[in-house]
């Protein structure tokens, strides 16, 4: 359960036992809640911040040393495009993917000396089970096919008119985690089908 400290701890602490050195850590734990700002749930808003924001902090914070003693790390924070723009109705989402990128800015300044880089991506929709059963879920509440769903609302504001594959992210974590990138650090790496363009 990333929303308590102790089990990030308890997973890097695993993870040191298997590997005995921890050189990648991907940050890519969330959830969504759609609400009004005025109804949303305090304990709501503490979850997804917890998940989606102090999660990624400790999980960074209790890798750091051994990376740094390597004098060699690469982390990937897998924001949103909700990390760049909002979106009514996802104020705990929005927010805690904003607060995503402070974090990989700041870790970035201080880990490049050290030889460790951070980096987020930001994807609009992928194609995901979870994305698919949000589409589903409009499809019923809207009254209207899947497909629509998919072209009108979620595709709305993409250029390229499909949902992202789960392989476009996961090349793009492989170029970050490499030798190549050793000078790419601080950035947010936008994969979100034009969205931002506009």
């Amino acid at each position: 359960d990333l929303s308590r400290a102790a089990d990030c701890q308890e997973l890097v602490e695993r993870g040191k036992q298997r590997f005995s050195t921890i050189d990648i850590l991907i940050n890519n734990a969330g959830f969504q809640h759609v609400c009004a700002l005025e109804d949303f749930p305090v304990e709501v808003w503490q979850r997804m911040l917890a998940v989606m924001l102090t999660a990624p902090f400790l999980l960074t914070q209790a890798v750091w040393p051994s990376m740094k003693q390597k004098g060699w790390g690469r982390i990937v924070n897998i924001g949103s495009i909700h990390s760049q723009v909002a979106s009514p109705n996802k104020v705990g989402y929005t927010s805690a993917k904003h607060g995503l990128i402070g974090l990989t800015k700041t870790a970035a300044l201080e880990g490049g000396p050290l030889g460790i880089t951070v980096n987020a991506i930001c994807p609009a929709y992928v194609r995901t089970p979870l994305v698919e059963k949000q589409i589903a879920a409009q499809a019923v509440t809207l009254g209207i096919s899947q497909e629509t769903v998919e072209s009108e609302v979620f595709l709305k504001s993409a250029a390229t008119g499909s949902l992202i594959e789960p392989s476009e992210i996961s090349s793009l974590v492989l170029y970050l985690c490499s030798d190549n990138a050793k000078s790419v650090t601080g950035a947010s790496w936008n994969i979100d089908c034009g969205w931002t363009a506009r």
